[in-house]
Parts: C-alpha cells; structure tokens; sequence
C-alpha cells in the first residue's frame, strides 16, 4: 500500500526499551518519504518528554518498557494528546493484548514476529484513522460481538484480569519480585501486595509460589520467556 498524500511526512515517535529494535525500526521507517521518526524512548516518561516536544502524528509503543508499561502510556497519551495515533507492536500474543490496547486507546495491533512485512503499512492505516488488526483478531472480535460465544469456550482464565493486574502477573513471570514490579510500574510495595492476592483469588492459586510457576509457564507458552 502506498501513501498518495503529498505534503510534509507523518512524524513517527518509536517507544521500545530495546536500542537494536528501535534503530532497526527507524531504519525501516527512514526508507519511505512519507514517513519520518521523529523521536525513541525506552520508557513512558522519556516518550511522554518527546511528545511535548515534537508532536509526533503517530507513536508505535511496545507494551514492555524500561519503566512503565506499554497500556498504561497509552491511556495517557489519549488523555494529553487526543490528536496522536496509536500502534502497538509487541512480541506477546495478540490475542491476550489486542482488545485491551484497543480500549486504552490504541488504533492497531503488531506482533513483533510479523512486523517485518506489515509494520509500515500498519503505522500508515491508523494515520488513515483505521484500525489494523491481524485478519484472525479481527475476525474474533467480530464474531465476539455478533454472536454468544460457542459453548465451552470461555477464553483464557487471564481475560479475567485487569490490565494492571496481567502487567503484573506478566512481570511475575520475567521473575520479578515484589519490590522490583513496584519500582518497574512506578506503584507501592503494598499495592503490587494486593494485585497479586486478587490475581491469585481469580486464578484460583494457592500460593505466591504457585501463582509464580503459573506464570512463568505461561510465558514461556507463549515464547516469551526471559
């Protein structure tokens, strides 16, 4: 797909904690004339930073970060820059993420192990004010919302979750601890305390240890172990 508008290129604002995956992505994006990076971060306060600055049209966010994570920026980028358009790109499974980027505020959904070929005509499609969906995403949600969903089939027991609370059960899993999902989300100790007692209550774990393994497995299940 190619962009027929003329003018000056859409300002493009990267936010990914790692520097090779930023810098290959620019790379990409430099290789078009109507689009230009404008801006990397690694973390939810260096892009908010750069967004004062540049006023990027269009900001491509991971959902890990060196600080932060990827949902909550996203939320208040809605709230401070009504104007900018959202793109996830994330190695975790869209099928767990997409919806709920999708009510953060985001306009599409790349998993990392397909951006090669979609990733520029994804950024262009929400710059459009479109959505970008893979064609099984979008085709799940549609059938979510025309039709009751099949008998047996509840989804994974992590739709229960909060947004908060999957970050936090994600961080769990990378083999964080208490303290240092506190420090990572910005949040205190006792409150990282009560999301991991609510998760386990929705899981039906029995234990911190449990809840640990559960998530752990989980991850790498999805490819995503560290």
């Amino acid at each position: 797909m190619q962009q027929s508008k003329t003018g000056p290129p859409a300002r493009v604002l990267i936010v990914d904690d790692h520097p090779a995956l930023r810098e290959a992505l620019a790379l990409r994006i430099g290789r078009h004339p109507d689009l230009e990076v404008c801006g990397e971060a690694a973390d939810a306060g260096e892009a908010l930073r750069i967004i004062e600055e540049t006023q990027p049209d269009v900001a491509v966010v991971d959902l890990s970060l060196k600080s932060g994570d990827g949902l909550d920026l996203i939320k208040r980028i809605k709230d401070r820059n009504h104007h900018i358009r959202m793109l996830v790109w994330s190695m975790h499974s869209e099928s767990l993420y997409a919806e709920r980027a999708l009510r953060a505020g985001a306009m599409g959904y790349v998993n990392k192990d397909q951006a090669t070929g979609t990733i520029i005509e994804a950024i262009r499609r929400v710059l459009e004010g479109k959505v970008w969906l893979s064609e099984a995403m979008a085709e799940r949600m549609l059938r979510r919302a025309v039709g009751p969903a099949r008998p047996g089939n509840t989804g994974s027991p992590l739709d229960t979750l909060a947004d908060r609370e999957l970050e936090v059960f994600r961080l769990i899993g990378e083999g964080m601890k208490t303290v240092e999902v506190a420090e990572q989300l910005h949040l205190s100790v006792k409150t990282v305390e009560t999301y991991r007692d609510r998760i386990r209550f929705k899981l039906e774990l029995r234990s911190g240890t449990e809840l640990a393994h559960y998530a752990t497995q989980w991850l790498v299940r999805q490819g995503q172990g560290t």
